[in-house]
């Protein structure tokens, strides 16, 4: 049986943009859809005084998870869709379905935060911990349409991001696009003595950052040879590249180390800049050293 995709909905907006994301992307694939909503409802719930209209706070997680199904059936008809309220806190829910789903999917900002935020807690603490794919559903309605034709794949080191590329190449071949894989790089710092590094030199770096991303893709394109692709080095650092490039890409994919062991946040920079500046939705792709 084909993994689900788990999406976290608790009824905001940001939450429902999410949910018919993830409706077209189960679609795309041919997954189940799993709506999760979580809260630690069982600890504030009081007895409710004699005569109150007012909805238990169960009820209320139950009529969240009704709504966000229902949308979803109507938006993927052909898609199997189930829901769920678990009595826990959100990040610890959708962590604990990371090693049985395809992907987890949320929004960019959940009910009751500030709309100053850029990322929501929840997302962010998702991402940067989760042992599957995370796809944050965030940008503006080009972004979210999927009308660019073009994934954005941010090419890390050789070794590093085997997972994220095969991610990419995958949602690019269902999708028909074309797969932009980008590596930055940097110019050599000016030395101590205020000379310039020699031409030859910038180039040696350069050519460098060429041969990486063509040994990141080669395994890649050979399983994928449908899929097009146009690489590119490009000079500067890669979380402002990348979230320069993203303002024309349907999904932008970065890959993310995972330390066995390590319990805490673990998002690069460039990830985490993404996730909050990223004119589209975010892919994180977590690969295990």
């Amino acid at each position: 049986m084909e993994l689900p995709l788990v999406v976290g909905v608790d009824g905001s907006g940001p939450s429902l943009t999410a949910v018919d994301w993830a409706v077209d992307e189960a679609a795309l694939h041919g997954l189940p859809l799993r709506l999760v909503h979580a809260s630690r409802w069982e600890r504030y719930e009081g007895a409710l005084r004699a005569g109150t209209e007012r909805p238990s706070d169960r009820v209320t997680a139950q009529n969240v998870v009704g709504t966000a199904t229902e949308r979803a059936r109507r938006r993927g008809p052909d898609v199997q869709v189930s829901g769920n309220v678990l009595a826990e806190d959100p990040v610890d829910a959708l962590l604990g379905a990371d090693r049985s789903a395809f992907a987890l999917v949320t929004g960019s900002r959940g009910r009751g935060e500030l709309k100053g935020l850029l990322l929501g807690s929840v997302g962010l603490a998702v991402a940067a911990r989760a042992h599957c794919p995370v796809v944050v559903v965030r940008g503006d309605l080009a972004g979210l349409s999927g009308t660019h034709g073009r994934i954005l794949l941010g090419a890390g080191a050789p070794g590093e991001g085997g997972e994220a590329v095969r991610f990419a190449f995958r949602e690019a071949e269902l999708r028909g696009c074309v797969l932009d894989v980008v590596r930055a790089w940097r110019r050599p710092l000016t030395a101590t003595d205020g000379s310039v590094p020699e031409e030859e030199s910038v180039h040696r770096d350069e050519e460098r950052a060429a041969a990486l991303l063509d040994e990141l893709s080669r395994e890649a394109r050979a399983g994928h040879p449908a899929v097009r692709v146009r690489g590119a080095t490009v000079e500067g650092p890669a979380h402002g590249v990348l979230v320069d490039r993203a303002a024309a890409a349907d999904l932008v994919v970065v890959g993310a180390r995972r330390t066995t062991g390590h319990g805490g946040l673990q998002l690069g920079r460039t990830a985490h800049a993404l996730l909050h500046h990223a004119p589209c939705p975010v892919a994180v792709v977590p690969h295990r050293v």
